[in-house]
């Protein structure tokens, strides 16, 4: 009966090629990133020039620039081109996203596109405040806010809601919205008529305006056109001759009972990327 040594029927791993060593069929090497077997049993044989000797197994792809496979850099990120190739792109910088190049045939870092809330500046008014019918037109105390720009082509959303209670009936007052001492959003100048950007002009009901208040708001996307300090504020005028405005309270502003609520009044500032 035939003898079969069981060590002869799979390869037999023998490391790195050596030229001192002598190898039998079916000894495995390595050389070069690749892996050759032996078919023909020999000493000093090189793999890279004795086929007689050798059958290549396996063999090592192309290193990227850095040695690695991929061929990436540091902070990296791989993709396929159009062609097929492995490609990578380098790290965009702080604040950067990954788009789609220009060319719609590849990806790069870049801007954010336009739309972006790039900051929020908050006013809260919480006390009240009061003026007198027929004042001049002026600051609603606390209702301000400042903002600082980062780029010329960046535009402010202006949003505020103001909480007013007055003495009398019929009354009329106008709100007035200011970049630092400049009037915006007004309504036109026809004939006569008051210019405004809010207001109320009517009345309540017999005595409702002892204890309530009228809520006004409103919303503005102003293009400043600067990279300084810019403050917005309300401003307010009235054209009753008559009474008291208040702030954030009612008239009768009397404690105690559930009829006289206070009210918080604010403003709210957002820098929209262009």
């Amino acid at each position: 009966m035939a003898t079969i040594n069981l060590g002869a029927i799979k390869f037999n791993w023998k490391g790195a090629y050596n030229s001192g060593t002598s190898y039998a069929v079916d000894d495995v090497v390595s050389s070069g990133g690749n892996s050759y077997v032996c078919i023909q049993a020999h000493s000093n044989q090189a793999v890279g020039n004795a086929t007689a000797y050798w059958n290549i197994m396996s063999s090592a792809g192309t290193n990227g620039t850095n040695g690695d496979t991929f061929g990436l850099a540091n902070n990296e990120i791989a993709f396929k081109t159009n062609a097929g190739a492995l490609d990578g792109i380098a790290i965009g910088t702080a604040g950067q996203a990954l788009k789609v190049n220009a060319g719609a045939n590849g990806y790069e870092f870049g801007a954010v596109a336009g739309g972006k809330i790039l900051q929020v500046v908050q006013s809260a008014k919480t006390d009240t405040a009061s003026w007198s019918a027929h004042a001049t037109t002026r600051v609603a105390t606390g209702l301000s806010a400042s903002i600082t720009p980062s780029a010329t082509s960046s535009k402010i959303l202006i949003q505020y809601m103001i909480n007013i209670g007055y003495e009398h009936d019929n009354s009329q007052y106008y709100l007035h919205l200011f970049r630092g001492s400049t009037e915006i959003n007004n309504g036109d100048a026809s004939s006569a008529r008051k210019q405004a950007h809010n207001g109320w002009g009517g009345s309540f009901q017999a005595n409702l305006e002892e204890y309530m208040s009228n809520t006004q708001s409103g919303m503005f996307l102003d293009s400043p056109s600067t990279t300084s300090a810019t403050t917005y504020s309300i401003k307010h005028t009235d054209a009753t001759s008559t009474g008291t405005y208040y702030i954030n309270r009612s008239h009768r502003d009397n404690n105690g009972n559930g009829y006289d609520p206070r009210f918080v009044s604010n403003m709210v500032l957002m820098e929209v990327g262009a």
